[in-house]
């Protein structure tokens, strides 16, 4: 009987410290994480005034506020919602011809890059 309690209260105190946030997400930094993936990634594209991304669609990818501001089409970032938001979509491969047309760029975009941009997205988009 003795075995059964301290089981059971190891359980009980690892279901405590999962809930109490002890097992979340690291939280990701637009500065640190996001902003460099875009440098990287976007950026070449989506500068004005002769970035075929942003001759397209407006999009200016050079900082927080021209993301945020998004593009002729509306935002691009759906804070908290990254099933949504069109960047997401987009680098997913869930946007269709616009998916396309980033893989045949020869811009891979690795598994890893999108789960934090998928992440960032869902955490609020914050400008950390």
């Amino acid at each position: 009987m003795k075995n059964i309690y301290t089981i059971s209260t190891i359980f009980t105190l690892l279901a405590c410290l999962y809930f109490s946030g002890c097992a979340t997400t690291p939280q990701v930094s637009y500065q640190r994480d996001v902003h460099p993936i875009l440098v990287d990634k976007c950026i070449d594209c989506h500068t004005p005034p002769y970035g075929e991304g942003f001759r397209r669609s407006g999009l200016i990818m050079e900082s927080y506020e021209s993301l945020m501001e998004g593009s002729i089409y509306g935002p691009v970032v759906v804070p908290g919602d990254s099933k949504t938001s069109p960047l997401n979509m987009q680098i997913e491969g869930r946007a269709g011809d616009l998916s396309e047309q980033l893989k045949n760029r020869n811009m891979p975009i690795t598994e890893h890059e999108i789960e934090v941009l998928r992440l960032w997205v869902e955490q609020g988009a914050k400008n950390n």
